[in-house]
């Protein structure tokens, strides 16, 4: 509803709300149906915002960050008040360590009963603003253009992240005037280069002679992916790649490594890290080598102190950072041929390694099996999303990642239950894509209904499972530890592809390694969000060398 007060337009709380997304560029806002955000849904109608509604909240949140992760836009969802933004908490902390730039609309009881038991009363802001960059409440419907603008800007900025506004029903209700046009988000690529460590950083890579990259999701959120292949072809250092960062060199290009990571970390005497913490994927720095000096660069400060000392510090656009570093090392020939070669044939002698266990023949099937038959078949630009514990482990590995924003894994918060949320995001914003769905059958527990949601909206995700009956992340290391393990059995051979296709779906049961690629053809033919339920041998394990702490 609008109304025209003399010469000023007016507008309910949630048109001014659907407005202001709409100025940004929002066309998704992902939610599951609640009456404090009618509203909303009728601001976002009016102003052709589509609303895709989900079957749990967490998903609805996944959603929002998988857009964001797959389009470096931001995700947008609406959660109703009370349980709605509880039921979406882990998948804001999982925004948060991941730095996903999501803004979360909250519904709220109205603020002139306040206090007095309304349905669903009471106050996200101390608890959601521990997870958040920003988080506020809307006090009257001309305060939302603003608050809005705030939170998007907030998001954005690095180091980028969740933000979350909620709206009183009677403020959100309520009519209001629009303030002036909203201002232009932040640019990653327009960032400037660092301003210090940047002379130290080309100093230290002109002398070196076994340089290494290691980059991850920040690279990503920077927009930096040009300038590291323009650094890494020019100054050839072999690279390694993390999180986001997959993709940003191809999977095939003579400088991009993996299986050799352990080695040349250690051995390596110059190390650039870009825009990936020292955190346990990284051993808390002692992935690196004791000598390896080290280059830190990223969009902004880390937000804990690095656990080892750094020699140089580069914190600025990472983008512009990157070019500075190509351009003051130009010139310099190919000082690291012997380099780039002794890891090449540690990176073959260990693929070859590999080959028995992709050809294994084993009925439950070896995940490296699985994994094998899925590369050949998967496209270039495939978007691979995992939501797992060992099987994910297991792809992260072997699943090879050619172009950036293909490859989507829960993160450092490690909440399983992100994958259905991404491959609907996913597969929206790029309809012609092949959206792929690594799915462990534990994880499957926490979004499986969304299989409802996918054949709701017509989202033809592809989902493959490696269903072996256990809580593997957990069981193995139990064992392990104590010769036991407790709460890590599943029930063995669940038909979840019958459940997806009870919910309007297509599902195949896999018992060979000869019927996989069969079973994948057919699902990706039929049209429909699709399971391939993948029985796997519980019995292996996936060889660790991160741990919890």
């Amino acid at each position: 509803m609008e109304t025209d007060a003399g010469s000023t337009t007016m507008f309910h709380g949630g048109r001014l709300v659907a407005r202001r997304l709409k100025q940004y560029g929002v066309s998704k806002l992902f939610t599951l149906s609640g009456g404090h955000l009618f509203s909303i849904y009728d601001g976002c109608r009016d102003e052709g915002i589509e609303i895709v509604d989900t079957r749990h909240e967490q998903a609805a949140t996944f959603a929002a960050e998988g857009w964001a992760k797959v389009t470096r836009q931001p995700g947008v969802a609406a959660l109703t008040a009370g349980p709605g933004v509880t039921n979406g908490l882990s998948a804001i902390g999982s925004a948060l360590q991941n730095q996903s730039p999501i803004m979360v609309l909250g519904g709220r009881a109205p603020a002139l009963r306040w206090g007095m038991g309304s349905l669903q009363e009471i106050d996200h802001i101390p608890f959601v603003a521990p997870l958040t960059k920003f988080a506020a409440t809307a006090e009257s419907p001309e305060a939302i253009p603003g608050l809005i603008d705030e939170a998007l800007t907030t998001a954005l900025a690095p180091h980028s992240g969740p933000t979350f506004i909620d709206f009183p029903l009677d403020v959100v209700f309520s009519e209001g005037e629009e303030s002036p046009p909203a201002p232009q988000l932040p640019d990653p690529e327009a960032e400037p280069a660092a301003t210090s460590g940047i002379d130290e950083a080309i100093a230290l890579l002109a002398a070196a002679e076994r340089p290494v990259i290691m980059a991850g999701t920040n690279l990503w959120w920077g927009h930096g992916e040009k300038a590291l292949l323009e650094l890494v072809n020019e100054r050839r250092i072999p690279v390694f790649l993390n999180g986001l960062g997959r993709g940003c060199v191809p999977a095939d290009h003579e400088l991009f490594f993996a299986r050799a990571r352990g080695q040349a970390l250690q051995e390596a005497d110059v190390a650039v890290v870009i825009g990936v913490p020292m955190d346990f994927r990284l051993g808390f720095g002692g992935s690196f080598g004791e000598a390896t000096k080290l280059i830190v660069v990223d969009r902004a400060e880390p937000l804990r102190p690095n656990p080892r000392e750094v020699a140089a510090e580069c914190y600025g656009g990472v983008a512009a950072t990157l070019d500075a570093l190509r351009e003051g090392t130009g010139g310099l020939g190919d000082a690291t041929g012997a380099w780039v070669i002794k890891l090449r044939e540690i990176e073959d002698e260990k693929r070859a390694a590999e080959l028995p266990e992709l050809e294994d023949d084993r009925a439950p099937l070896h995940p490296m099996r699985i994994y094998h038959e899925l590369n050949q078949f998967l496209d270039r630009d495939a978007i691979v999303i995992g939501d797992g514990g060992d099987f994910v482990s297991f792809a992260g590995k072997m699943i090879n990642s050619f172009e950036p924003g293909c490859w989507l894994d829960p993160g450092p918060f490690g909440c399983l239950g992100s994958g259905t949320g991404y491959a609907l995001a996913a597969k929206l914003a790029f309809p012609d894509r092949q959206v792929v769905l690594i799915v462990g059958d534990g994880a499957f527990g926490f979004g499986g209904m969304e299989f409802d949601t996918l054949a709701r909206h017509g989202v033809n995700v592809v989902a493959v499972m490696g269903n072996n009956g256990i809580w593997a992340l957990e069981k193995h290391p139990m064992e392990f530890l104590y010769g036991y393990s407790v709460a890590a059995e599943l029930r063995p051979g669940t038909r979840y592809d019958e459940i997806v296709t009870t919910l309007g779906g297509y599902g195949e049961l896999v018992e060979k390694p000869a019927d996989l690629r069969p079973a994948l053809e057919r699902a990706f033919a039929s049209g429909l969000p699709a399971l391939v339920n993948v029985l796997q041998d519980p019995d292996v394990i996936y060889p660790r060398k991160a741990n919890l702490a």
